[in-house]
């Protein structure tokens, strides 16, 4: 099992630069940064490390009163963005109250552009409540003249004032150095740490991803809400299953490339497909009342072509009206909308009433062990020769495709290289061919898997 790292909580009110300082701590653009108020609504996590000390980093969002959301939303001029994050500010709240329990340092992060706000004192007094170090943060301190006014925020009654620029990283380094000297105590060195499976919740805006989540882990992990694109962030959480040390990837909705919204929604649409590439098994949701639509299938695509393994939630099913029939005629149109990956398992759950939500990580589990699944190179050569002998590659100019041996040559995803006369004798359906005779010995479920032909040395 992995130790625990220690945790550091970055709150603060909205728009004073929190995640722009996590994305200096963590050292990539993970955090969607932008500058609205209430950019960030979940909690992002991040992994850093400093003076040998491996840490997480929180960013959660803006922490205000209902009463100045309201104002703010309410204000002319006010941008949708403003509007909409006004029903959220309770769940944010709720969000950064979580971090703050779960941190062994927090961040009080300030702006040093505005000065000492109202706002700012009443935080403190709420933060200091907190028997947990807490160390104030001056964001946006990059001119001499910011990083002397920021000794105003001794008012606060917090202590210090750490002076930085998170845009230009100056001073982060010597906060850094306060901050890892208030982790506890490291613990002893022991066996080296096994990397957590990772699997994404990937699908359409509103078919349940944070919901699923949630009901995975058993806790309010993520914020909730029937307005589509709640979650802008990939939001990742370590959770131990069985035994197996999983980190479970909440992602954005994704949309038709048209139907992406420039600026904050087009980011988070990006960052969703990358957490593709950070998962080994993607949990692909359809709305029942819906079906598998269009973009569905091109995000089924996606997960094919970056080779990770997949198994279809089919969420919301207790809004279906059903009879003995229905999930087998749904499954039969999945395949069909699906039909490029017919290997894949299919789920019918409803993420609200928990209906066969227990099935999905034990599913999760089998399809991450087939990507690791090896044939002997006796069993290998024995199947292939088989499939030959079984339906003989038609003749191309006359010539015939010889497979001479196979071998696998990795797993995840399992990879096979078969040696032959000369590759461009192959045509593409004799390959699929050959991919259902390995998936008839042995079924891969849920995984692609990959037959490179290349030519016989001499």
């Amino acid at each position: 099992m992995k130790k625990r790292k220690p945790v550091i909580a970055l709150v603060g009110r909205p728009n004073v630069g929190k995640s722009t300082l996590f994305n200096r701590l963590v050292g990539s653009r993970m955090a969607i940064v932008e500058d609205l108020p209430g950019t960030t609504r979940d909690r992002l996590y991040g992994e850093s490390d400093w003076n040998g000390r491996d840490f997480v980093v929180i960013d959660t969002g803006g922490l205000e009163a209902q009463s100045t959301a309201d104002a703010r939303a309410l204000r002319p001029g006010a941008t949708a963005l403003a509007e909409d994050s006004a029903h959220f500010v309770v769940e944010i709240r709720n969000q950064a109250q979580l971090a703050i329990d779960e941190a062994d340092v927090i961040v009080f992060v300030v702006d040093g552009r505005d000065g000492l706000t109202a706002a700012d004192e009443e935080l403190s007094i709420f933060l200091r409540q907190t028997p947990k170090p807490l160390v104030l943060t001056v964001n946006k301190a990059e001119s001499p003249e910011r990083q002397l006014n920021a000794a105003e925020f001794w008012a606060l009654g917090i202590g210090e004032p750490i002076p930085v620029s998170a845009y230009h990283g100056t001073g982060v380094g010597d906060l850094l150095d306060i901050l890892v000297g208030l982790f506890p105590d490291a613990p002893p060195q022991d066996e080296e740490e096994v990397e957590p499976l990772g699997i994404a919740l990937i699908g359409r805006p509103n078919v349940g991803k944070s919901s699923l989540l949630n009901a995975l882990i058993g806790s309010e992990r993520s914020i909730v809400s029937e307005i589509a694109g709640t979650t802008r962030d990939p939001i990742d959480t370590d959770i131990v299953y069985e035994g197996r040390a999983i980190t479970l990837i909440d992602t954005a909705g994704i949309r038709r490339r048209g139907k992406v919204e420039q600026g904050i929604e087009q980011y988070s649409v990006l960052r969703s497909m990358r957490s593709i590439d950070r998962a080994d098994v993607a949990l692909l949701l359809v709305d029942a009342d819906e079906g598998v639509t269009a973009q569905d299938t091109h995000v089924a695509g996606h997960i094919l072509e970056r080779n990770k393994g997949i198994v279809v939630i089919v969420n919301k099913w207790d809004t279906v009206d059903k009879d003995t029939n229905t999930m087998v005629e749904y499954t039969r149109k999945v395949r069909e909308e699906l039909k490029f990956m017919d290997y894949v398992p299919v789920l019918f759950i409803s993420a609200l009433t928990k209906q066969r939500v227990n099935k999905v990580l034990p599913t999760a589990l089998i399809v991450a062990d087939e990507r690791e699944y090896r044939f002997s190179t006796g069993e290998l050569n024995r199947v292939v020769q088989e499939a030959y002998d079984k339906t003989p590659p038609p003749n191309r100019n006359g010539r015939p495709l010889r497979i001479y041996y196979a071998i696998q040559s990795s797993v995840k995803p399992p990879t096979f290289i078969l040696f032959c006369n000369d590759p461009e004798l192959a045509h593409f359906s004799y390959i699929r061919y050959l991919e259902n005779q390995f998936r008839e010995h042995h079924p891969f479920v849920g995984t692609p898997i990959r037959i490179f032909l290349r030519p016989r040395t001499q």
